[in-house]
Formats: structure tokens, sequence, C-alpha cells
């Protein structure tokens, strides 16, 4: 959308209301739930083994306890497409039908829509030209291509399948009637210059195949070489962009990642048409990298779908031809293999067929059959690795053994490890106890795992503190003028502090309602980012009763939070008593000791208020 001004601020606000940060990350994360209405998963900003991305459903924001980003869905779309706020809020009113109007008269500059979008509205237009040139008479080598490997014209249509005619500027000539500048074209990996230096399609006479992101834009193509006398290689992809990172596009994934996360289970094939075999066929979670090996940025980005964490870890599933390249890329695998905490399987494909071929010379159940027959990747890494070896030697056994007891230390679910010592010393012929010392001492002294410290609230008055701001921050119209008026004196914990001075900043409690819009009022208002970060953390963090909280709970809470900080104005009054001479002092001591009886009566009424388990 192309500015005119500032949006309103109540669009704004729909725009976040009306956007469930739960759908929005869920295109990029698997959750589950967590108890008391919140829901967790893998980070998708930073790595992590175990989940500490937690969703409030109630309040429609985020935090992650292990790197501290967090805040509402937008801040959420900000960060994940690397948008400006505005941008964010574009893309999420296109997505939930909303139009934005502009505030009349404002003196905000026009501000073009953020280049991200830019490119992906580019790429959009591209992949339906491109789906239309598949119609062409030019094309029809293309559609011959898709039909000789089992794809009919609504396969073609259902995976985007497009073709670049063999005009030199067909492409640039449609993205310029389109309004694309030769910047947005060339930076998209669009159109390239010429040796004459005018701009020419990037692709020409090859069947395409749009590469999406998990949020389903198109994001590059993958573009094949079907004429033989063209001399480019047989898969020409997009060139790195702002949009597309090889090492991160795994494609088919829009398609895929729901059932990835349903079936706890990714099956990772090479190319397009295995991709499309693979669905068509009833495995719908393949997945195919793109003219890249398959690498530790794909490993992350199935990890956070298939939610595989310390306690749970799914299943992922590499398809290789069984020749010598195959056997290749699967003990590159292999080496991968220790960043899944899930199994990893090979499927090898009978008489070396990949996935469309198999599809295509004996049907769906045998593409399905493949899947089924897989076998651990470790068996098959350690039977390829011993292959290399010439076991009726003692040079050989002793070779294979070395080569073999680093794999066996290497694996993650300990279980295992004596099943495949004695199996690897039946392979070799050697007692078991010496493939145990030599998987040992491959493995050297095992360290203790490093555990990331959780933040843990000990301290029974700070957790008071914790539990009174939660209150405000989550439930405010719950906290409103009974917490307003307990002030920051009562807080101990200098962080505690400055939340609630900002709570009173923006007004109180009584000034808020509960949802995304309070909380970001409070965030802002807030002096530092360890202070914003502690906002998140309490906007998330459910709150220590069952079921809703009421009014009874916040005047236990609010009661326990005035009893910590009474007991120590009371313990200093004591003090100062004892340090004054009733006699001399008679008027100061008086004085102090009627402060006393008020406080400790103040006191009394606070404790049966309080009575109740927190």
């Amino acid at each position: 959308m192309a500015g005119g001004g500032r949006v309103r601020d109540e669009d704004i606000a729909l725009v976040r209301e009306r956007s469930s940060i739960v759908d929005v990350a869920s295109e990029q994360v698997t959750l589950k739930s967590a108890g008391g209405g919140n829901l967790k998963g893998l980070c998708p900003f930073h790595d992590e083994k175990t989940p500490s991305f937690t969703i409030a459903q109630a309040r429609n924001v985020y935090f992650c306890h292990g790197c501290g980003a967090g805040g509402d869905v937008i801040n959420f779309v900000q960060k994940i497409d690397h948008l400006s706020f505005i941008e964010a809020v574009e893309r999420l009113a296109d997505r939930a039908g909303i139009v934005l109007r502009r505030v009349e008269g404002s003196s905000a500059p026009t501000r073009p829509t953020g280049q991200r979008q830019r490119l992906v509205d580019a790429h959009k237009a591209a992949a339906a030209f491109y789906a239309e040139q598949l119609l062409t008479p030019a094309a029809r080598l293309a559609r011959e291509f898709l039909a000789q490997r089992g794809f009919d014209r609504e396969a073609a249509q259902r995976y985007g399948c497009g073709f670049a005619p063999p005009e030199w500027d067909l492409l640039v000539k449609h993205l310029r009637q389109l309004g694309y500048s030769t910047s947005e074209m060339e930076t998209a990996g669009l159109a390239r210059p010429s040796r004459s230096g005018s701009l020419i399609d990037r692709f020409r006479r090859r069947l395409l195949w749009p590469i999406r992101d998990v949020s389903g834009d198109v994001i590059g193509f993958g573009a094949r070489k079907i004429f033989d006398d063209d001399d480019g290689p047989k898969y020409l992809n997009t060139p790195e962009s702002p949009l597309y990172k090889k090492s991160h596009v795994l494609y088919g994934v829009d398609m895929a990642k729901r059932d990835i996360a349903k079936q706890g289970r990714a099956v990772i094939v090479e190319g397009y048409t295995d991709v499309m075999a693979c669905h068509l066929a009833g495995v719908t979670s393949a997945v195919a990298t793109c003219g890249t090996a398959f690498g530790n940025d794909h490993i992350a980005v199935l990890r956070r779908l298939l939610l595989d964490t310390d306690t749970y870890g799914g299943e992922i599933i590499f398809t290789f031809d069984g020749d010598a390249a195959g056997q290749k890329a699967a003990l590159r695998a292999f080496a991968d293999d220790q960043r899944f905490v899930g199994q990893t399987f090979i499927a090898v494909s009978p008489d070396n067929m990949d996935p469309c071929e198999l599809r295509l010379a004996k049907g769906d159940l045998a593409v399905r059959d493949l899947v089924a027959s897989r076998e651990p990747l470790i068996a098959f890494a350690l039977r390829s690795t011993l292959s290399r070896f010439d076991l009726d030697t003692v040079e050989g056994r002793v070779g294979a053994l070395r080569a073999t007891a680093p794999m066996v230390a290497k694996i993650k679910d300990k279980s295992l490890l004596s099943g495949y010592s004695q199996r690897l010393a039946g392979d070799l012929g050697l007692e078991v106890e010496e493939v145990r010392r030599a998987v040992q001492s491959a493995a050297g002294a095992p360290a203790a795992p490093q555990q990331r410290a959780q933040p843990i609230v000990s301290n029974p008055r700070l957790l008071v503190e914790r539990e009174a701001l939660k209150l405000a921050v989550q439930s405010p119209v719950l906290a409103g003028p009974v917490f307003d008026a307990v002030d920051q004196t009562f807080y101990s914990d200098p962080a505690h502090q400055a939340v609630r001075a900002a709570i009173a900043e923006v007004g109180g409690a009584v000034a808020g309602v509960s949802g995304a819009g309070w909380i970001n009022t409070i965030r802002d208002a807030c002096p530092d980012l360890a202070v914003q970060m502690l906002v998140m953390e309490l906007a998330v963090d459910p709150v220590r009763v069952d079921g809703e909280p009421d009014s009874g709970y916040l005047n236990i809470v609010l009661a326990r939070l005035q009893l910590a900080g009474l007991k120590q104005r009371i313990d200093e009054v004591k003090s100062k008593l004892q340090r004054i001479n009733p006699v001399s002092d008679k008027e100061e001591y008086h004085r102090r000791f009627s402060d006393l009886l008020s406080l400790e009566q103040h006191a009394r009424a606070l404790k049966e208020q309080a009575a109740g388990g927190l």
C-alpha cells in the first residue's frame, strides 16, 4: 500500500485486535500448550533446544525467556520479516482484510511501501506472468517435461509452475508497466543488465518453480534447462537477495509446514519434482533444499516446525540415491545429525530412483513405502563407512574401528550406545569390550551439559511484588484503583519499582484495558531495555492461582505486598525506639511508639486480609 500520511491510531488498534499472534507465529513455530492458556515453542529469533518462546493468548503478546524478545503481533511481524512498524501494520491489515485510513491533513511525508513488500509484490507479479507463459505455444517442451514426469495441468497450477519466454526482456517490460523500477527488478534478482547495458530478464527458455517462504510469499524461482541448445547449468536459482537466502530456504515448506508439525516428521528430498511427487503421493511433509546442501540454517527452520526439543524429537527422513554421490550426501547429513534431538533416518530408493521416478514407475504407494522403509541414519552411515575397508585383514578391521567408533560415540540417545557397540563388534569380528573402549575413547571425557539459567524467584517478597505487577499488566480492569493505591515504596526490587513507576506514569491501572495495547503502553514508558523485557515477561507469566484471578485474589496479593513493606517499616521504628532514651527524649519516644502501634494495627488488618494461599 502506498502511504499518504500517518495511519489512524484506531486503525492500528483494530489491526492489533484482529491479528492473532498465535496464527501469525504458528507460521514460523510449532506451538504446544504450556498451561494457563499459554503456548510454548522454540524461539524463531535465536537457536535453542528447550522451548522458551511463550505466547499469552488472552493478551495477544509473546515473550522469549531465552533471548528476551517480546511484544505484540505487530512487533513479531516487524522482527521476523525485518519490516518497519507501518510495513508490519500494512501486512497484517492485508491479512485481516482491513482498509487502513490516513489522518487527513497529516504532515507526515508520503511514504512508499517498504522495500521488502515491493520485492514480494514484484515476485508475485512475476509468478503470475510465468504461469501464464506456461500455456503459450513456446512452452510446449516445458509442458511435456512435466507431463512425462506424471504432472498434469492441475498439478502444474497447484505448484505455480511457469515458463520463462525466449524473448530477452518480456518480464522486464511487464513489470515496468506495473510500476517497478530497474533497481527493484535487479535487487529482486528478476532481471540483470545485459552487456549493452539494457535490462534483461534473468531467466529465459526455462521451466520455473516459484520458491516460497514459510508464510507463503514468493521470494525466488528455481529454473530448469529444457532445451538442448541451452548451454547454461541444469538448474538456475534466484541469486541471494534481501528476500532469498538459499541457506534458509526449503522448497515446499509453505505447503508442508502444517503436516510436518502434525506428524512430527519431515522428509528431505533433492528436487522440486520430488517434492511435488511426494505431496501428490500422500507424503505431505516433504521439502527440498534449493541449489545448496542441507545445512545448519535449514535444520534451524525444521527444528522449530518439528518442536525438536530436549524432551521431544520428531523424525527427519533423508531420501538419497543409493549411488556414491547419494552415500556421500547421507554421510554429510550424519555430520549435521547432532543438531537434531529427534531421530534421523535415511530412505534409499530401490534401483536408485528418486521419488519422482519411483512414482512414475511404480505409483503413489511405492513412494509411501519408500518413506515407511526408512532405517536409522547411524546404521546406514556405519554400513557405508565399513564398506570402504577390507574386513578380512587385521589392518582393515583396525582402520574400520578407528573410522566408526567416533560415529557411535556421537549417538545422542545413550540407550542405543550398547546395542550399536555390539552390532559394530559383530560386523568387525572383534570383542565387544574392545569396541566399547574405542567408543569411550572417541567420546572423550563427557562434559556436563550446560543448562540455561531459568529466572526462578525464590524470595517470597519478590514473588508477591511480581504477582502484583502481573495483575496490573495482564488484568488492569481487575487491578484498578486497589492496585494504584499501593505505591512503589512498597516494592523492594529496583526493576519492580521501575515497572510500578511506569504504570503510574501512564495513568495507573485504572487507565488500562486488557490486551497488547496496554502492555505496549507500559513497556514504552519504561526507562531501559531490561525493564521493558521484564514487562513482556510479566505479560506472559501465568498468575499463581487456578482459574481466572478475581478481586479476592487481588486483595490477598496486595495485602501481602503491603505486609512485607510494613514489616520493614515496623523493624525500622523498633530499631529507632531502642536507640531513644524514653526519659530524656520523652516526646520523640511517644511519637515513635504511637507510629509503631499504628503500623502494627495496620499489619494485623492486612494479615487477616492476606489469609489464603499464594
